[in-house]
């Protein structure tokens, strides 16, 4: 159905249709009800490309999900939805299924990489969006957005571009409030189960965990730094690096981890939240139904999404766009049943 149909019917002209749909009363009320009523009936909805392209604006914003199965998307996505609901913006999505295509095997292969990106890019600017959201499954430094000349906004990431916002979380606060938080629950000899080395969500927490043990006059050994993989088995491999170190305490940096290190203090009957605490991060859903609950850091992925879906849109209104804008948003201490109070 379109605007001459709905003319046709009601016998008036296209542009009487377009008044009336756009709240310029310039037809009489008989006759407006009238173009109401058959938009109602031939639920008739207004093509938005085509407005857009009239009015140079098509109120859509694009989203460059890297891949829809990582944890954290579907919370960054909801947060952005909510903001342009609520501002009358429409979102749509391109799934890059990267890590459903590669697992991890893509981060360092820049030409697998750019072989999906550029497309999706194309895509979306094809459909005229106003501007573009890109999401990640974890922070990292991206490129191939240099020849994009419509406003972006970067959410759980970071681009080479200087030029595109980021919104990221504030990793090094929250190993600080983590390691701080065992720190005040007499633990002093505190093993970290980290991720890769060379990873940004590792070394900012590292670093966080650092500065507490510096304020609290613990020295940091660096022995009780164990990095490895991200995941359950990863977890399980730590737990038996830390077996003799005569710690009281783990310190995982992923919910994922945390489950491995219960998997090997059951196999070994050593109870956790008694015989050794365990704190993990992201709160991710199964940390909750662990048992004992898992004591961990909350992201604040939806949060992520709203401020970047705000970053952008108050682009789009004309606010100026600053070099190297990175906001870094806290993360929130959970606390649950996995760490227990020891004396000094």
């Amino acid at each position: 159905m379109t605007i001459k149909e709905i003319a046709r019917l009601c016998n008036v002209s296209p542009a009487t249709v377009s008044n009336v749909i756009n709240g310029k009363h310039k037809a009489g009320n008989e006759t407006a009800q009238r173009i109401l009523d058959v938009i109602r009936e031939q639920d008739y909805h207004p093509n938005q490309i085509a407005q857009g392209l009239r009015r140079q604006s098509t109120k859509m914003v694009g989203l460059l999900a890297e891949d829809m199965t990582m944890f954290c998307t579907p919370l960054i996505i909801d947060g952005i939805m909510r903001f342009c609901e609520d501002n009358g913006y429409n979102v749509i999505l391109e799934n890059m299924r990267l890590y459903a295509r590669w697992q991890d095997s893509w981060f360092h292969n820049n030409q697998k990489y750019q072989s999906v990106l550029q497309p999706a890019l194309k895509e979306l600017m094809s459909l005229r969006v106003d501007g573009m959201i890109y999401i990640a499954g974890h922070e990292r430094i991206v490129e191939g957005f240099e020849e994009t000349d419509i406003p972006m906004v970067a959410a759980y990431t970071y681009t080479t571009t200087h030029r595109i916002p980021a919104v990221v979380i504030d990793d090094e606060k929250g190993g600080y409030d983590i390691t701080s938080y065992l720190i005040s629950m007499g633990h002093r000899k505190i093993g970290v189960l980290a991720g890769e080395i060379d990873n940004l969500h590792t070394q900012a927490r590292i670093r966080g965990y650092q500065k507490a043990l510096f304020e609290n006059g613990i020295l940091c050994d660096l022995s009780l730094i164990h990095y490895g993989a991200w995941n359950r088995q990863g977890g399980y491999e730590a737990a038996g690096y830390f077996e003799n170190r005569d710690i009281t305490a783990m310190l995982c940096f992923s919910d994922q981890i945390a489950g491995g290190v219960y998997d090997y203090m059951h196999e070994h009957h050593i109870e956790i939240g008694r015989d050794i605490s365990v704190a993990g991060y992201d709160d991710q859903t199964m940390a909750e139904y662990l048992y004992p609950s898992l004591t961990t850091m909350q992201l604040p992925l939806f949060d992520i999404g709203y401020h970047a879906a705000q970053k952008l849109v108050g682009v789009l209104s004309g606010d100026p766009v600053r070099e190297d804008d990175i906001e870094r948003l806290p993360c929130k201490l959970l606390i649950r049943s996995s760490v227990t109070r020891i004396s000094s």
